[in-house]
């Protein structure tokens, strides 16, 4: 026996895990969803805060850009019940309004590491959207915004403490953290913070995505794609250390 194929064997390389952001990454959210996201919550804000139409939606947007999720804002100044607002601000017709590429179900089975979800969505939108685009049965673990709660407070995306908990929940850590975990994800503030944390980076740069994504720049940015069909032949760069 060669004494130096069980070293060899412990030096092989684990396996990527993809950590996939779910809105504008892995479906066109700008297209419709997030208008009718967007409208609820202000309506929501209205109804429940007692605010003109303006300012109802104003508080929205300063909540998730200040934030990561304007759920946040609301229950650390408004003491907003978190279920509450979720179930009521996606409760519509995904299907109706859903838009993505096609063959995304041939994109999971074709890239090879583990496929994880991590969203600022709720767990419900988030699986109807992946039951929607074909993915449901190659995501093997999801974390939506519901799972986001660390030391009893909520900390989605961009929160660096959170990047650091995806790390340890799925058992990646050390120096070894880049060769292994990557963050696809259309959000530069989200990707800044998992490159800090030690994922790979990747930017979805879709055409419909807002100005100021697509413009995305720096270190952080280990790798841009327009479209997540991209990812397999990425995968073998990042494997080999010339990207992420």
């Amino acid at each position: 026996m060669n004494a130096r194929a069980p070293r060899e064997a412990r030096r092989a390389p684990r396996p990527l895990v993809w950590f996939f952001d779910l809105d504008d990454t892995l479906h066109d959210a700008s297209h419709a969803v997030f208008g009718a996201i967007d409208a609820r919550m202000t309506d929501y804000l209205q109804r429940h805060l007692g605010l003109a139409r303006g300012a109802a939606d104003r508080l929205r947007r300063d909540y998730w850009l200040r934030y990561g999720a304007t759920l946040v804002g609301l229950m650390r100044h408004h003491r907003v019940d978190a279920r509450h607002f979720l179930d009521e601000t996606h409760d519509f017709d995904v299907m109706a309004l859903l838009r993505a590429e096609r063959g995304l179900a041939l994109l999971g089975r074709a890239l090879p590491g583990r496929k994880v979800l991590l969203t600022n969505s709720p767990a419900d939108y988030a699986g109807r959207v992946l039951r929607g685009i074909g993915l449901h049965r190659h995501i093997t673990r999801r974390y939506a915004v519901e799972d986001m709660r660390l030391h009893g407070h909520y900390r989605p995306k961009p929160a660096l403490s959170l990047f650091r908990a995806m790390l340890a929940r799925e058992r990646i850590g050390g120096r070894t953290a880049r060769a292994q975990a990557v963050l696809v994800d259309d959000n530069a503030a989200n990707l800044r913070a998992a490159r800090a944390a030690g994922f790979a980076t990747v930017l979805v740069t879709r055409p419909a995505a807002p100005g100021a994504r697509r413009r995305a720049a720096g270190a952080y940015v280990g790798a841009r794609i327009r479209s997540v069909k991209q990812l397999p032949a990425l995968a073998a760069r990042l494997r080999a250390g010339r990207a992420g």
